[in-house]
């Protein structure tokens, strides 16, 4: 049967299933939300309640919030929020540490070398390699624009 893509377009359309943006954008900023609201709590707890200096209580905070992402998703749960949550989970710092910790989990049977450390930053890679890249290239010219 040949079908153009047009009218295969318009059968797929009519046969899947209607998506709930709205609830889906409301769990999203829910959960997105909390995330950043834990955040801030922590950064309060390092600083104010510690005593840290606000360049130390930050870089805690961010190494804190990396430790619960990796723990979350080393026992399954940090999928299960981010099925419900989509985009939310998505907050950079704890989005990009399940991001490298989910296919060194997926591969720990094929071994420490050819599984987890050839697959590690299957994901995060790309995203390491082109945001170097990019800092390089903007670092010479900011350099060749103020020399």
């Amino acid at each position: 049967m040949n079908i153009d893509k047009k009218a295969y377009k318009k059968y797929a359309d009519a046969h899947a299933p209607a998506s709930p943006i709205v609830k889906n954008c409301i769990f999203a900023f829910l959960i997105g939300g909390t995330i950043c609201t834990i955040g801030q709590f922590l950064l309060y707890i390092f600083r104010d309640v510690a005593g840290l200096a606000q360049k130390e209580a930050g870089t805690l905070c961010s190494v804190t919030l990396i430790f619960i992402a990796v723990t979350l998703s080393g026992l399954g749960i940090f999928e299960r929020i981010a099925k419900r949550a989509g985009g939310g989970t998505l907050v950079p710092i704890t989005g990009f540490a399940n991001s490298v910790v989910s296919p060194a989990i997926d591969a720990k049977a094929e071994g420490l070398v050819l599984g987890i450390g050839a697959k590690i930053f299957i994901i995060a890679g790309p995203v390491l390699l082109y945001g170097t890249l990019a800092g390089a290239v903007y670092g010479v010219i900011y350099f060749l624009r103020n020399h």
